[in-house]
């Protein structure tokens, strides 16, 4: 009754209104002319005033059979209906798009499997790194991007691999920006930030700035970013703290609150791993410390303050580095458009490839080791796939090198 008496109340306090309005006019001006002249077209257009009235009530009547899903089946056509409720139901569509527009939920132990397929030896950080997603993501309004990570450890060890997985999984642009290349303070704040107004270059937007401008709910890599001039650095706060960056051309501020940014380092990697292994239990003491370490090692400390979470990864061992090469090697091999068959990698190779990953020690990377057994291989992929094979397995030949054969 209560609800009846909410949606017809504007209809009633619209007639009670003309009414007084009505009655006020009569009482104050009972000689003029104007009341008789009302009355009078009132009564002329009579019969068209009940035609407007009867339609108003018969638009209503429709509505309200509409919204009880009692509309005459021969009034259910294209030119009356919404698309929507003829095919489906609008109103659960509708209840639903507000849901995901005010936050997003996603399955931190589906996320941290997928990131672990991928990511070799680092399972502690995926788990860690899926929760933190999760729990960022559920939040409808931060001010701030989604988050802003560190993923601080050895070379080699998956860092810049796991942010790409990461924008994968989450179906997310990504923007990768090697920091190396901006070292330098103006001219790099020009590429990222955009070139200032009446300046050369200024009629296009940085390269920072343009994407998040285009994807703003884009995973954007910083990798090696002990490696930025300190202004480049300066310039990331206003969008780790304020959630926004200003193109410099047009001084139009870019949100940042949808993005995840996740910088890279190699800084500090025998610290680091050391407090890995002392604290592994204790991820608030790492963190704690992990931020001291990089201190140290010359990282500003308005840039540390704003980290959301430090990842130490750890350096690979033992059945890892042998995952990782052949990872590697599947990848490499797919990149000349080919297959490998089933335990088709011979093991001495993978051996072979442990054993200098180990002997270079803190200086190893699995991706060198792999680009020394494509030279051996590349002739023979060609090869294969000039004939036109579709799979193909590794073997070593009388010379103790590795070589492609066709496999059916």
């Amino acid at each position: 009754m209560l609800n009846t008496l909410n949606r017809w109340m504007p209809a009633l306090f619209a007639i009670m209104t003309f009414v007084m309005l009505f009655q006020f006019v009569e009482d104050h001006w009972p000689k003029t002319p104007l009341i008789p002249v009302v009355v009078s077209v009132l009564r002329a257009g009579v019969w068209y005033i009940v035609a407007f009235a009867s339609l108003g009530w018969l638009l209503l009547l429709l509505a309200w059979m509409h919204d009880r899903s009692r509309l005459p089946t021969f009034l259910k056509t294209e030119l009356l209906m919404d698309i929507l409720d003829r095919l489906t139901n609008k109103k659960i569509i509708e209840d639903g798009l507000a849901e995901q527009d005010n936050a997003t939920f996603i399955d931190a132990e589906s996320l941290s499997n997928a990131l672990k397929q991928r990511v070799i030896g680092q399972d502690a950080v995926c788990d860690d790194m899926s929760s933190q997603i999760r729990r960022r993501l559920a939040l409808s309004q931060r001010g701030k991007p989604v988050g802003v990570f560190m993923f601080a450890g050895p070379p080699g060890t998956g860092k810049t691999y796991l942010a790409k997985v990461l924008a994968k999984e989450l179906e997310r642009p990504l923007l990768h920006f090697d920091m190396t290349q901006f070292a330098s303070g103006s001219y790099s704040l020009s590429q990222l930030f955009g070139m200032t107004k009446g300046y050369v270059g200024s009629d296009s937007y940085g390269k920072l700035t343009a994407g998040l401008r285009d994807t703003p709910n884009a995973v954007v890599l910083l990798d090696e970013i002990e490696k930025a001039h300190p202004d480049v650095l300066k310039a990331f706060l206003t969008a780790w703290n304020d959630g926004f960056v200003t193109e410099r051309s047009d001084s139009r501020q870019i949100s940042t609150t949808s993005a995840i940014f996740v910088l890279t380092s190699n800084a500090a990697t025998d610290r680091l791993t050391e407090l890995a292994d002392t604290y592994a239990q204790d991820p608030d003491t790492m963190r704690v410390t992990a931020v001291e370490a990089l201190r140290e090692a010359q990282f500003a400390p308005e840039v540390l303050n704003r980290l959301d979470r430090i990842f130490v990864f750890r350096p690979l061992q033992g059945l890892d580095v042998a995952r990782v090469a052949a990872l590697e090697i599947e990848d490499m091999i797919r990149g000349y458009g080919l297959e490998i068959v089933e335990q088709g990698i011979e093991p001495q190779i993978i051996l072979t490839l442990m054993a200098r990953y180990r002997k270079l020690g803190k200086n190893s990377s699995s991706r060198d080791l792999v680009r020394a057994i494509e030279e051996q291989l590349a002739d023979s992929l060609i090869e294969a796939k000039k004939q036109g094979v579709a799979r193909i397995e590794l073997g070593l030949d009388e010379q103790q090198r590795a070589v492609a054969y066709a496999k059916g």
